[in-house]
């Protein structure tokens, strides 16, 4: 496949040479630089796409004419189309999480769910990205992407982090992972089961999974590839909680964070310690509701609203909780021993200015007032912990209560990877089965310009003087004769994904049918997707 000319422009010159070009660059370097793989010199080719794997044939015949025709500059363009082009579009997950990266990054990183859908856009504009979608919560920071090219797709997406968080890209390769296809496909699948969460087949990321999908409905970039992932992997997640029982007796962040705080206290002063909980969220509400479980009958919540304190409150009617607004947080935490905060805010809510001047509490609870922060970004400062009569404790410190937790669910976390071997074989086979679309699609045009020409020199050689009534006889003839003839082929070309054999004849189908009716397009599918991009651009 000969790349044409108009596409190895401007425009692709800032797409794939602008780590390699520079005012002080001469013809003469460039030419000494080129077009060289694996020490030989690039020729014209035709270019074969099998199931990722690229092979090249010289065409002997058209060296000498591209040699004329194209400069220095125009085969590196050229060579750079085709390594960057020929590839499948893969998916990767570029990420941050509790068990990779501090909190004080994860906190900087954090996009609210209100801005996932921006998020998604700015990703997609991205040179080499063509689907996104945003995994943000107190323990992670995920991007999920299809990208066009695996490694300038992870850079774009990298740089975009970096600037939209201000860390250095350094800093974020030092914390962040990578996964690819099937290795995606995998760790979303554990992360939907939580089997990757800090607290061993707790439940509430189900739902956070499922608010990505929610979010996702209708947005640009969130496309065919990356909303079916994140639907098979709600799907996988119901089925390892219900088969494997995973989340029995499972404790979520919240009553880790319920124990942590028990676990600090003199045991005498558990059900006596005065308990304030900061925002009425759902983390908020599982605080609460851990507290009570524990013997806990008073309380104070303070949040922006009474509306979700009172729901709270009917629903857990043999506790006291009383209700006090933001304007008067700081005035309840001067009055509590154990503060915890599970807020949405993007800035701190107790710094150190804020606590110092706050009494101590009584030496019969431990004589150290307790700050247990399991919001990100956090709601207490890092500050507050040089305050002498102050414990803070993050979402990072619960590790001490998971650890004897996640030893009960070892054994269900073997059968639960069983379960994702399987939904990962299921997924990928109908990923694969999607290669079958774009044929699909130009076997049925190809014949529709077959059937409308000969429908039209049938019809011109009727003459003019036919009726209407029998000119869409003959059409109806003509279609019916084309979809009888493609019911076939169309069969063939079709497969629900479930038979790994069935797949196999259907993508050997698929190249069969391509050679037949010669339905290979000049320019390749990727391609395609990087000139629409430069085109947008414009």
């Amino acid at each position: 496949m000969a790349v044409s000319t108009s596409f190895a422009g401007a425009k692709l010159e800032a797409l794939f040479l602008k780590s390699s070009s520079s005012s002080s660059s001469s013809r003469a370097s460039l030419s000494s630089q080129v077009p060289q793989i694996s020490g030989k010199p690039i020729r014209s080719r035709k270019t074969l796409i099998q199931r990722g794997a690229v092979r090249c044939e010289v065409a002997a015949s058209d060296v000498s004419l591209q040699t004329d025709k194209l400069s220095a500059l125009e085969q590196l363009k050229t060579s750079a189309v085709d390594r960057y082009t020929k590839e499948r579009s893969s998916i990767v997950v570029i990420g941050l999480s509790v068990h990779t990266t501090p909190v004080e990054m994860r906190e900087k990183l954090a996009i609210p769910e209100a801005e996932w859908p921006r998020a998604i856009g700015e990703l997609c504009s991205l040179n080499h990205i063509e689907e996104a979608a945003v995994l943000s919560t107190c323990n992670r920071m995920e991007i999920y992407v299809v990208a066009l090219s695996q490694h300038r797709g992870v850079k774009e997406v990298t740089e975009w982090m970096s600037k939209t968080s201000g860390i250095p890209v350094s800093e974020l390769c030092e914390h962040r992972f990578l996964l690819y296809n099937k290795d995606a496909t995998q760790h979303i699948f554990e992360v939907s089961a939580g089997l990757d969460s800090l607290v061993l087949g707790e439940g509430q990321i189900l739902a956070q999974v499922k608010q990505v999908v929610k979010v996702g409905q209708g947005v640009v970039g969130f496309g065919r590839n990356i909303s079916g992932l994140f639907k098979h992997a709600i799907t996988v997640g119901k089925r390892v909680r219900t088969e494997t029982n995973i989340a029995a007796g499972a404790v979520s962040v919240s009553s880790a964070a319920v124990e942590l705080a028990l676990m600090k206290l003199p045991e005498s002063s558990n059900a006596t310690a005065k308990m304030l909980v900061i925002g009425a969220g759902k983390m908020g509400k599982l605080v609460i509701k851990h507290l009570a479980a524990k013997g806990c009958t008073k309380m104070v919540v303070v949040n922006r609203t009474e509306e979700r304190v009172a729901a709270i409150r009917e629903e857990l009617k043999g506790v006291e909780i009383i209700y006090k607004p933001l304007t008067e947080m700081l005035t309840c935490a001067a009055e509590s021993d154990v503060v915890f905060t599970s807020t949405a805010s993007e800035t701190p809510l107790f710094l150190k200015e804020h606590v110092k001047d706050l009494p101590p509490v009584s030496p019969k609870v431990g004589g150290l007032r307790l700050f247990v922060d399991i919001s990100v970004p956090r709601n207490v400062g890092s500050c507050v912990t040089d305050i002498e009569t102050a414990q803070v404790y993050n979402v990072d410190d619960l590790k001490e209560v998971v650890a004897a937790n996640k030893e009960d669910r070892l054994q269900k976390a073997m059968e639960a990877q069983a379960i994702i071997a399987e939904e990962s074989k299921q997924f990928e086979a109908w990923r694969d089965s999607l290669e079958t679309v774009p044929t699909i699609k130009k076997l049925r045009a190809y014949a529709e310009r077959i059937r409308a020409a000969e429908l039209e020199k049938c019809l011109s050689k009727m003459g003019d003087d036919i009726s209407k009534k029998t000119k869409r006889a003959v059409e109806d003839l003509s279609k019916g004769i084309v979809n009888r003839l493609l019911h076939g082929p169309m069969q063939h070309l079709r497969c629900d994904g479930s038979d790994s054999r069935t797949l196999s004849e259907t993508l050997e189908n698929m190249h069969a049918l391509n050679r037949m009716f010669s339905l290979e397009t000049e320019i390749s599918v990727l391609e395609q997707k990087l000139r629409a991009k430069v085109e947008n651009q414009k």
